[in-house]
């Protein structure tokens, strides 16, 4: 019987708005699913594109997150955690390993390992990535319709000088991360 790899990414620690998502991915091994790398690395079109094959030929995919009122009340890293041990624990399938892109594994019951530029060594973290930026990246795009002021679309909720001026002019909004200091600054001038 094949060992079941799970790969596990994360998108948006960085950003000062928003959830930080995360997905866990098991591939089929009689699937292949060519162009498979770092989500930062394809453009969007690519990534869209790759989706939809890692939805179809995957044997498991899940989604997890944690919100901006959970990284406030746990920090990133913590709140990052908790949005893999969401993504793992939320798989049809139970994986036999889970490999986490990055230095650091969830404290959880799975047999794991951390990779370092994981997404571009093994497949199912490079699927997760895709997974997991597809999914922020479209809710950057509905958080940009519901406030155009802030231009979400253009920089995803990360650290730019228009979304400063955008925080400055604005205030935050409810989906800002405010225990992050440029959130709590702009908070203070409202």
């Amino acid at each position: 019987m094949n060992c079941l790899v799970a790969g596990v990414d994360e998108v948006g620690r960085g950003p000062l708005v928003g959830d930080v998502v995360t997905a866990a991915v098991i591939l089929d091994p009689e699937q292949t699913i060519n162009g498979l790398t770092d989500s930062k690395k394809l453009s969007a079109k690519k990534r869209e594109a790759l989706l939809i094959d890692i939805k179809a030929k995957a044997l498991a995919y899940c989604i997890g997150r944690a919100s901006p009122r959970e990284i406030d009340e746990l920090n990133i890293l913590h709140a990052t955690m908790l949005a893999m041990q969401r993504a793992v624990q939320g798989l049809k399938i139970q994986p036999d390993l889970v490999r986490v892109d990055g230095n650091r594994c969830p404290k959880w019951q799975y047999k794991s390992e951390a990779v370092v530029k994981g997404d571009l060594k093994h497949a199912e973290i490079s699927a997760a990535s895709i997974l997991a930026k597809v999914t922020r990246d479209k809710e950057m795009y509905e958080l940009d319709q519901k406030h155009p002021e802030y231009g979400f679309a253009k920089h995803k909720g990360y650290p730019t000088k228009q979304h400063f001026e955008a925080l400055a002019l604005h205030g935050p909004i409810a989906e800002h991360r405010m225990s992050f200091k440029p959130v709590q600054v702009a908070a203070t001038k409202g």
